[in-house]
């Protein structure tokens, strides 16, 4: 009887560690930010996944072209496909595609949205430039998640180690450092193209 009690307990101790590991091991959810107030008021024709050229422009738009990646997935993991994910975000002289601010300094050669819906693998993929600062805000983009007509997520990207980012008042209202690193992102040198740069951007939803 002892050696089964003993037994038992072992058993249970292991299960109880291998529940542990698991929930140890899920993913932490992107965490939320606002939506601004420059969601685009007029969407603009082209709405593909590349932002740096528009259809019947013969000029690309001025900045540093950027190769922007990344996953959508569950706490598990799990790729989610049929997500269409949009992002938005300033032109090189740091003015949004919308008409609050729209004006002469605008460029007339970046789309400033762009769309991508994920297949089976839950990759995302655009092409696009790296996000300038404006008065008052850090480089950033704006994303937002949507499948089914429902919105899942809104969220910012931030460059990684950019000096602005400490004085962020969006991006420092995420208290919890690892939360709020999660956001901040590496622009480095591609390997596809040389002389432009790649970002990747992993997104995870608590729920879908």
């Amino acid at each position: 009887m002892e050696r089964r009690t003993l037994l038992k307990t072992l058993l249970a101790g292991a299960l109880a560690g291998s529940v542990q590991v698991a929930l140890a091991q899920r993913l932490a959810a992107t965490q939320r930010q606002t939506e601004g107030p420059f969601y685009p008021d007029r969407l603009p024709l082209d709405q593909d996944n590349n932002l740096v050229n528009i259809a019947g422009h013969s000029k690309p738009a001025a900045g540093e072209v950027t190769e922007l990646t990344g996953h959508i997935l569950d706490l598990d993991g799990k790729a989610l496909r049929g997500v269409t994910i949009e992002i938005w975000q300033v032109d090189n002289n740091g003015h949004y595609s919308h008409s609050g601010d729209a004006g002469a300094g605008n460029d007339p050669n970046f789309q400033g949205f762009g769309r991508f819906e994920t297949g089976q693998s839950g990759e995302y993929r655009f092409r696009t430039i790296k996000p300038v600062p404006y008065p008052g805000r850090t480089p950033h983009i704006h994303v937002k998640l949507r499948k089914g007509g429902r919105e899942l997520l809104t969220t910012q990207m931030y460059v990684q180690s950019h000096p602005l980012n400490e004085r962020d008042g969006v991006l420092r209202s995420i208290r919890d450092a690892k939360q709020r690193a999660a956001l901040m992102v590496p622009f480095v040198p591609g390997k596809e193209r040389p002389g432009e740069l790649a970002a990747r951007f992993d997104i995870v939803l608590a729920h879908v």
